[in-house]
């Protein structure tokens, strides 16, 4: 299929240079090029969709510890820190 694209003047010229190097086609090095990316996203989805494992048992928080200092936080863990 044939398409008309506007690149910015430099990408286009490093990527013909590259092309030129790799001994191959302007349209394979796009091509490539959008493969890698479509791939990529589709594995950044997959990567989003696991399930992340949650604590239904009694815990939680300390009473008298603040959870936005850190200092009252190592102070709580004492020794096990």
């Amino acid at each position: 299929m044939k398409i008309t694209l506007n690149l910015d003047d430099h990408l286009l010229a490093d990527a013909k240079a590259l092309a030129a190097q790799q001994r191959t086609s302007l349209t394979r090095l796009i091509e490539e090029g959008l493969q890698l990316r479509l791939r990529a996203k589709a594995s950044a989805v997959k990567r989003t969709s696991a399930r992340l494992p949650v604590l239904r048992g009694p815990g939680g928080l300390v009473k008298g510890v603040d959870p936005l200092s850190n200092k009252p936080l190592l102070a709580a863990l004492g020794d096990d820190a």
